[in-house]
């Protein structure tokens, strides 16, 4: 029985990878040096954009230090951010279909609190979400299960009875390890075959959620 859904935040609800793959093909591309998305997906995908700032300067020999890389990376984030980020689709749909039949809501996000919130309240789905658990509520983030352990807990239900909706293979390997059914929504990167087979399911796109818990029921 799936008694509540716990939504990933990038790549999953909202389009901000293709966001995160702009700002690091711009900023290459000041450097004169090409940034294909192969190499994003491969690389970067998916990962925390600490992690890429770092990354980033590492494999490209970029003249800046990771902390410098990273406020870049925030700074130009903040201003495509503030033009709009898409919601995937079949967001609004499925999250109005949970809140009809009585589902509990939540996030679990490595995401910054005010950025996550900035994304939802552009498109006025915060108030689907009964709870929210962000970087820094748990000591250590996805592969490790403690962000979707800590939603359950705020949600006040079993891991058993709850459901993770994520597309990266760090969120897939952290449901499982909370013994969580997790669906995996690929996003621009698929996750490798060995991760996709944990999953309860792969599904296209959030709108085939909504017939996946109605054939539950029966």
């Amino acid at each position: 029985m799936v008694n509540a859904v716990i939504f990933d935040l990038d790549g999953l609800l909202v389009d901000t990878e293709t966001v995160s793959y702009r700002i690091l093909q711009e900023i290459l591309a000041g450097f004169g040096r090409d940034f294909t998305l192969e190499e994003y997906t491969g690389e970067f995908c998916g990962k925390p954009e600490t992690a890429n700032a770092a990354h980033l300067v590492e494999a490209y020999r970029l003249p800046w230090t990771a902390a410098e890389a990273l406020e870049r990376i925030f700074r130009r984030e903040e201003e495509l951010h503030a033009q709009g980020v898409a919601l995937k689709p079949g967001a609004k749909e499925l999250l109005a279909y949970l809140r009809e039949t009585g589902r509990g809501i939540a996030m679990a996000s490595s995401s910054t609190r005010d950025r996550a919130l900035n994304l939802l309240n552009q498109h006025r789905i915060e108030d689907y979400f009964q709870q929210f658990v962000f970087a820094g509520e748990v000591e250590r983030g996805k592969p490790a299960p403690d962000v979707f352990l800590r939603a359950c807990e705020k949600l006040g239900e079993a891991p058993e009875n709850c459901l993770v909706l994520e597309d990266s293979e760090a969120g897939i390997r952290a449901a499982c390890a909370a013994r969580i059914p997790v669906i995996c929504v690929p996003d621009l990167k698929t996750p490798e075959k060995r991760i996709l087979e944990r999953a309860a399911a792969v599904l296209r796109s959030l709108d085939e959620v909504i017939p996946y818990l109605s054939n539950l029921k029966g």
